[in-house]
């Protein structure tokens, strides 16, 4: 019997040996986040975290060789600052399959983002957040600067209103600071990190609060925990937008990376600077800014979309500063310093115009996404005139007018004519719930009061083209 309870003693504490040696030769193989992470300043990033071990760690080596035949150009320090790890899910391929699809595509992007990569990089590394999120605009805006969403958000990162303003984004009738380049890169980029901390450096989850809202991706957390199932991003219930929003994102990052792989044309963008930014003393006719800056007002207004009027904002109504490229900086700012201070905002318009002036025209223009388009509103032309109300009420009256009438004068006098309530909201391009037979109607009887000299052009009624709507509530 002793003999017998000896041996069980002794097969016992084997068994326990065993099983202590296999939990430590566990723990060793498990990787560590340094393991995951080895450069050393990524060690001590506040986005990297518990996460990680979820996924692969990011092979540095795959994305070395289009880093090296790019070398001094953004898409060599875009790669280089890549963190997020290598994640293999069908959602991503889908959405990579699309992009090759659509070559022409990947082309305009880059175009498109060709005079803000280098902006965007700085607040990447000024923030150490993740190279891969430079990219975002891609997801967002289509890199479309003053683009305009149904639901009014706006800009290269597509702030809705409050959340904009919660990051210190003016926006009022003389400046939108959702579509400043410079103040939304620098708020989106904050924004961005405070989400990654409120998810414990998941940076997926925070990319799907940016688009659905930070409430939204906590409540759909809860529910999986009480339901014992997985909380991580691919696991949660959202809508489809979201869904698809971070495989889009790393899609477009992993084509770009493996460019050679994927056969596909990377634009030469040099890693420097685009812009200058060139502080102002006062108001600037920004008509008068492009032709100093030797540029159209086309393209002038790419870099400096967020104005609202012909001029930039007074003091207090948003910053007095322009994005002048970077060749054409010095000799605007020798133009400015020789052109009298009287004309800096009369040169070119008529004192007795109206203020409320926009200098450029939009129309709706179609980014590509997906299955599906998404039409957005961009700067289709300069025109020289045109009420910037008229525009504000054509954005606010998206979500209940279903058609929108375009009406002209026939004079410039008609214009003037503010007794007339109909003359006033003739401008442009105005959005009105009237049929073409009452405003018919009230020219007649204006007309018979000399009020308006000339009968009212009315043209064809066009439907409008609303934008994909964003299920997001924030960002």
């Amino acid at each position: 019997m002793p003999i017998k309870l000896n041996r069980h003693v002794n097969l016992l504490v084997l068994l326990m040996t065993l099983a202590a040696a296999g939990c430590s030769q566990n723990a060793k193989d498990a990787l560590t986040v340094n393991e995951l992470t080895p450069d050393v300043e990524q060690q001590n990033n506040a986005y990297v975290d518990h996460y990680y071990h979820n996924y692969e760690a990011l092979n540095k080596g795959e994305i070395n060789k289009t880093a090296a035949e790019h070398k001094d150009t953004v898409w060599a320090r875009l790669i280089s600052l890549y963190s997020l790890p290598k994640i293999e899910n069908e959602r991503i391929d889908r959405e990579i399959d699309w992009y090759l699809n659509h070559p022409n595509t990947l082309s305009t992007i880059q175009k498109r983002a060709e005079p803000y990569l280098h902006l965007i990089l700085d607040e990447i590394e000024a923030k150490h957040i993740p190279g891969e999120l430079a990219l975002l605009p891609v997801v967002e805006s289509a890199f479309v600067p003053n683009a305009n969403s149904r639901v009014d958000a706006s800009g290269l990162w597509q702030f809705m209103p409050a959340t904009g303003r919660m990051f210190g984004l003016q926006q009022n009738s003389w400046y939108d600071g959702r579509r400043d380049v410079y103040a939304s890169t620098k708020a989106a980029t904050t924004y961005l990190k405070q989400l990654s901390n409120s998810f414990d450096g998941d940076w997926l989850l925070a990319l799907a609060s940016y688009n659905w809202g930070k409430g939204n991706v906590k409540k759909s957390i809860e529910r999986n925990e009480d339901r014992n199932m997985p909380t991580d991003y691919w696991s949660l219930r959202m809508p489809n937008e979201t869904a698809n929003y971070v495989p889009r994102l790393l899609a477009i990052a992993q084509i770009f990376s493996h460019a050679d792989e994927y056969k596909v044309n990377l634009h030469h963008i040099p890693n420097k600077p685009y812009f200058e930014v060139v502080n102002l003393d006062s108001q600037l006719n920004l008509s008068k800014a492009a032709e100093m800056a030797d540029m159209s007002l086309h393209d002038f207004l790419k870099l400096n979309p967020a104005f609202n009027k012909s001029k930039t904002a007074p003091e207090g109504s948003g910053p007095r500063r322009l994005l002048i490229p970077v060749a054409k900086a010095e000799s605007f700012k020798e133009n400015l310093a020789q052109l009298p201070f009287e004309q800096w905002i009369s040169e070119g318009f008529n004192e007795d115009e109206d203020e409320s002036t926009a200098i450029y025209d939009t129309k709706p223009a179609v980014v590509s996404h997906k299955e599906k388009t998404e039409p957005v509103k961009i700067i289709a032309k300069v025109v020289a005139k045109q009420s910037i109300k008229a525009l504000l009420t054509a954005k606010k009256s998206d979500k209940t007018d279903k058609k929108s009438v375009s009406v002209a004068l026939n004079s410039k006098s008609e214009a003037k004519n503010k007794s007339d309530k109909t003359s006033a909201h003739i401008v442009a391009t105005v959005k009105t719930s009237v049929n073409n037979k009452e405003l018919s109607d009230k020219n007649k009887a204006s007309a018979k009061d000399s009020k308006v000299k000339a009968p009212v052009t009315v043209a064809a009624v066009s439907k409008n083209t609303p934008h994909n709507k964003k299920s997001k509530n924030a960002g």
